[in-house]
């Protein structure tokens, strides 16, 4: 197994773009392996890695049809539901709690609290 090339943040050759700069051109790596790797030294930790990908062999992105936008709304829709009480929380339920934090908090709030208006306390 050969090793791959380590640049040095900033000192990566012409030709070599990592995942986000691919998208930035309208490109993805499109099962290409990885060509290089780029390494940003920090101190007390290991080096941040991104990965290279030749540009000349990336694919233009593949268009987002009606079905995969209406695929992604119901998606996005499905994350702001709480499980709990059904209802659309208008936002995105944190993943930490599971459920919207009038679920996850009924008495944790002092009284008349607007984001205690969970439909499971009584008014």
């Amino acid at each position: 197994m050969a090793t791959l090339p380590v640049y040095r943040w900033r000192l990566a050759p012409e030709g070599l773009a990592t995942r986000r700069q691919l998208r930035a051109m309208g490109l993805r790596p499109g099962g290409q392996d990885v060509a290089a790797e780029l390494q940003r030294p920090r101190r007390r930790r290991g080096p941040l890695v991104a990965y290279l990908y030749r540009i000349d062999v990336a694919k233009p992105v593949r268009p987002m049809t009606p079905g995969r936008w209406a695929a992604l709304a119901r998606a996005n829709a499905a994350r702001r539901v709480c499980p709990e009480c059904r209802l659309d929380a208008g936002y995105v339920i944190p993943p930490s709690l599971g459920m919207c934090p009038a679920c996850a908090f009924p008495d944790n709030a002092p009284e008349g609290a607007s984001w205690n208006s969970s439909p499971h306390t009584a008014r």
